[in-house]
């Protein structure tokens, strides 16, 4: 019987997979789709252009080691390393291999042309600080906290170790001068003095004459100058035990009195970079002597690295003239003279300088040239040289913190007589090679056309929206408060703009603010919020088709919930309610109108605040509205009504998803193979939240017979748990995602070392036994408005499967109707896409679906989730370090549109349900016409020979 039971599911399952599977052909890849490669914030450079191609290696805040063409800004290669590792130090050493130093203690050899891992080596496992030096042997140095690691570049070996300190030194500077290593750092509150034999690791405690406890302090070519507490610079010789201090005044030194000042760490051979209160910028020499003022260079500035020239040493030292232009200046020899000086036009929505990077190089003319690299307060990257800005990066949207979509204009009426005339010859050749392409008439470089011609298919990237709702503007926050809009036909940049207020916001988010429906001839503007945690914010309104700052606002609170109300005024704003750290409500925008929208509807307004470190969740409803006084705007005062506390000894929160708001169901009912009908429980306000053990997150650390999850549905109004599920041997972390009537979410089983999903579905069991009209015209159906009060008759369906993949982050689909059925977007730990088809998670699934649940289209159960190589929506490309993916609904109601953010970006749009209210955009619609024509002509053809037969007919 099973052997039966088994040769007639499998074709059943067979079609079912089938049918759930989509894939494209290889030379559709990148029709409609793109991928961008990004590498972060840069926070380390080295040039290397003595041979072969001329690049530049960089590591990135993103834990990113990557090798960029010099001439261009292009990746050679990259290599994404532990993201909770940032990287320390890199230096190119033997010429050949980049080596780079990580916060865990690894230290990584890369080969130069192609990136491929040379050697590794761990030196220590604490996450703290260290610094990376290349000796004058070619031999690699690590200092952390006071000990000293020399490896060998070549092999990755451990030549020597130096523990200098039973204590651990802060703040520590390096130096080297001949065959010695000088080593200072703070021990307490007072200075430590090494030197070290650099070919044996023997080292030296050195005294000073007198104690010292500095501000700052550098060494530079074994010279140690500090800043002490009365505003003198100290020197000193680190030759013999003794390091002889020498005094100076600054007062003096300077000829001007200065209140405050600082040593920059910046190294400069024989000399140090002082920076005063004032702004200026003092290049100091230091000698046996003492110290003397070398250069003096008024303003701020940002200081480069040294490189060696001619013998000689040089730096450059970076200036902002006005928005728009930066000044270059070159300081090299052992006076430090000004050797070149250029001043460079720049993009003045790049924000400020952070960090230069400088490089020689020989011009044509054989003279010497420079070029710098600079990072800009926004994470972009670029390459001045000989007065012009040669490439430029935008970094920042390696660090994607929030997305929003906007529509494109309506395409304005008139079209001249040359653009028709282009237009229609470019689609009668198009059409052309797909029909010879159809019959196998084609050519290969007719091939070869007709794929350039898909790839840079015009339409595609037009400012104005199609019928398909295919074209559309991303518009993307990043961590360094800029925005960016990308047109999703090609991933293009259509606008950017730099807000320096919301750099320095630790929290940032994004609300759609107006969405002209009735006003077409309106833009549609984003809210963008920022929170610090000083208490303070930063609201700034933005125009989401040209970019334009609308207007600003400094918060004198920080928000802690932003809720987007079901409100708008005679402009189309939409109402929000910014909830500040005292659970106060301010209402924006702060009009008449709005107040008197605000007042009709504030009985109905409830939020919830989560607390995942006190594991509690508090419900709120607001109360009334209280004089604003120093905080202007409209200010109402909540209550709490209701709060969930879970015990900390066994719980802590470690998931919380809603439904989303702009959400389409289209219908309540959900009709079952045996004629049965169940009706879903679409509770805008509940809440999914899943609590774990509190033990070790470490997969196998745990222990399976003390962890356990606790997943709960509450309403978010009256604070009622409506169900409660416990999963035994599950712990963290925990994705999750809500959609209509049921939440998916994932988990690591640690007794069978497994990736679970399990799923919820809730049905309302109190609209049982209703006609079809009461269905349509009664209470029972998806758009009659919903009250949490009301007394519902809950049945919860449950079912967990396997899942053969660690998982970063989920998401679902969403299209414009709520008609095609729902696919789970699953990013992996490969940093790749998954689609999953809903129907895998049906919690009725059963090793022996009934005929009936077969009719309906119920997949017999298996204990594992199925992933093909077609469900992969990132084909072979990867999302490296992929934190999120958003869908969003296109005109068309079988395909939705998804957007996935990392270090990259990746875009493409899925059909869950395959396109069926469409042609693909490879239909041959010449091949059409041509059968049409051979048809009519062959049905002509036919009717005239049938009249000529009948005709003979008759004449007999």
């Amino acid at each position: 019987m099973g052997s039966w039971r088994r040769w007639v599911l499998a074709p059943a399952l067979l079609l079912v997979v089938l049918a759930a599977c989509d894939a494209i052909y290889e030379d559709q890849v990148g029709l409609w789709d793109w991928h961008q490669e990004y590498i972060g914030k840069v926070t380390h450079a080295v040039f290397q252009t003595a041979s072969g191609k001329k690049r530049v290696i960089v590591a990135t805040e993103k834990s990113v080691v990557a090798s960029l063409n010099l001439r261009s800004g292009e990746i050679f290669w990259r290599q994404v390393l532990e993201e909770s590792e940032p990287i320390d130090g890199l230096q190119v050493a033997l010429g050949k291999y980049a080596v780079s130093l990580s916060r865990g203690g690894s230290l990584r050899s890369f080969h130069l042309p192609d990136g491929s891992l040379i050697w590794e080596t761990s030196l220590y496992t604490s996450p703290s600080p260290a610094q990376l030096f290349l000796l004058p042997s070619d031999d690699l140095l690590v200092l952390k906290q006071g000990i000293v690691y020399v490896v060998s570049s070549a092999d990755g070996r451990l030549l020597w170790t130096a523990d200098l300190l039973d204590e651990r030194l802060a703040q520590t500077s390096l130096s080297f001068e001949g065959k010695n290593i000088y080593v200072a750092g703070f021990s307490g509150s007072s200075i430590a003095l090494f030197r070290i034999d650099a070919s044996t690791g023997a080292f030296t405690t050195l005294k000073t004459t007198e104690p010292l406890n500095p501000s700052s302090f550098v060494l530079s070519s074994g010279v140690f100058a500090a800043l002490d507490t009365q505003g003198d610079i100290v020197t000193g010789l680190m030759e013999g035990e003794v390091v002889e201090l020498q005094k100076t005044s600054l007062a003096t030194l300077l000829d001007s009195p200065v209140s405050s000042a600082q040593l920059l760490p910046d190294k400069i051979p024989g000399g140090c970079v002082l920076s005063t209160d004032g702004g200026s910028i003092f290049v100091l020499g230091l000698d046996k002597k003492g110290v003397e003022v070398l250069q003096q260079i008024q303003g701020p500035a940002v200081v480069s690295n040294s490189i060696v020239l001619d013998g000689t040493f040089a730096q450059s030292f970076l200036q902002r003239v006005n928005s728009k232009e930066i000044r270059v200046r070159v300081l090299s020899g052992k006076e430090w003279i000004e050797t070149a000086e250029e001043t460079v036009e720049v993009d003045p929505n790049k924000g400020g300088v952070q960090k230069v990077f400088m490089n020689a190089y020989i011009k044509t003319d054989r003279s010497r040239g420079f070029r710098v690299l600079i990072v800009g307060q926004d994470h972009s990257l670029a390459l001045l040289q000989q007065g012009k800005v040669v490439w430029s990066r935008e970094e920042a949207l390696a660090s994607v913190v929030d997305t929003l979509t906007a529509e494109l204009p309506l395409e304005k009426a008139g079209v001249s007589v040359a653009e028709v005339e282009h237009d229609l010859y470019e689609w009668l050749k198009g059409h052309v090679l797909r029909l010879k392409s159809t019959l196998m008439l084609a050519t290969a470089e007719e091939q070869t056309a007709l794929q350039a011609l898909r790839l840079n298919n015009a339409d595609k990237t037009k400012m104005t929206r199609d019928h398909n709702g295919f074209r559309k503007l991303i518009v993307v926050l990043t961590s360094s408060g800029k925005l960016f809009a990308l047109h999703t036909g090609n991933g293009g940049i259509v606008w950017s703009r730099f807000i320096p207020e919301l750099s320095t916001k630790g929290s940032l988010k994004l609300y759609p603010w107006r969405i002209p429906h009735k006003h077409v001839d309106e833009n549609p503007v984003a809210l963008v919020l920022g929170s610090s945690h000083d208490g303070t914010g930063f609201a700034a309104w933005v125009d989401m088709l040209t970019g334009s700052v609308q207007e600003t606002l400094a918060l004198p609170y920080s928000v802690k919930l932003a809720l987007a109300l079901p409100l708008v005024d005679s402009s189309e704003r939409r109402l929000h309610l910014l909830i500040d750290d005292q659970n106060k409500a301010h209402l924006y925008p702060t009009s008449d109108e709005s107040l008197s929208l605000f007042e009709k509807y504030m009985q109905n307004v409830y939020f919830y605040i989560a607390d995942k470190g006190a594991g509690q969740i508090e419900g709120y409803n607001i109360k009334s509205q209280i004089d604003s006084g120093e905080e202007g705007g409209l200010v109402f005062l909540s209550q709490k009504i209701w709060s969930v506390l879970f015990p900390k000894d066994s719980e802590t929160i470690a998931a919380i998803t809603t439904r989303r708001a702009d959400e389409m169901v289209h219908t309540q009912a959900k009709v079952l193979g045996n004629r049965d009908v169940w009706y879903k429980y679409l509770n805008k306000n509940m809440v999914f939240v899943a609590t774990v053990t509190p033990q070790d997150s470490r997969v196998g650390a745990a222990n399976p017979e003390e962890t356990w999850l606790v997943a709960y549905l509450i309403d978010s109004v009256t604070g009622q748990i409506l169900h409660r599920v416990s999963h035994a041997h599950a712990q963290g972390p925990v994705h999750a995602v809500f959609s209509e009537n049921w939440v998916v979410y994932c988990y690591f089983n640690v007794r069978n070392h497994r990736h679970e999903m399990s799923v919820l579905e809730v049905y309302d069991k109190s609209a049982d036994g209703k006609d079809v009209l009461q269905l349509m015209l009664g209470r029972y159906n998806a758009s009659v408005p919903f009250s949490s009060f009301s007394p519902r008759n809950l049945e919860v369906k449950g079912q967990s499967y396997f899942f053969p993949s660690t998982v970063r982050t989920m998401s679902v689909t969403f299209t414009a109707r709520g008609i095609t059925g729902k696919q789970i977007l699953v990013g992996t730990i490969g940093n790749q896409v998954i689609a999953l088809d809903k129907r895998f998670l049906d919690p009725r699934r059963s090793a022996d679906p009934t005929p009936m649940e077969r009719e309906e289209g119920v997949i017999p159960l298996s204990e594992g989730l199925p992933v093909f190589p077609q469900s992969y929506l990132t084909h072979a490309a990867r999302v490296e370090e992929l934190r999120g993916i958003i869908s969003v609904p296109a005109r068309l109601e079988s395909t939705c549109l998804v957007f996935a953010y990392g270090i990259d970006l990746f875009f493409t749009r899925t059909a869950p349900s395959r396109t069926y209210d469409s042609l693909t955009e490879d239909f041959s619609y010449a091949l059409l016409l041509i059968t049409i024509v051979v048809l009519v002509v062959a049905i002509a053809v036919s009717m005239v020979l049938s009249q000529r037969k009948e005709l003979r007919e008759k004449w007999k």
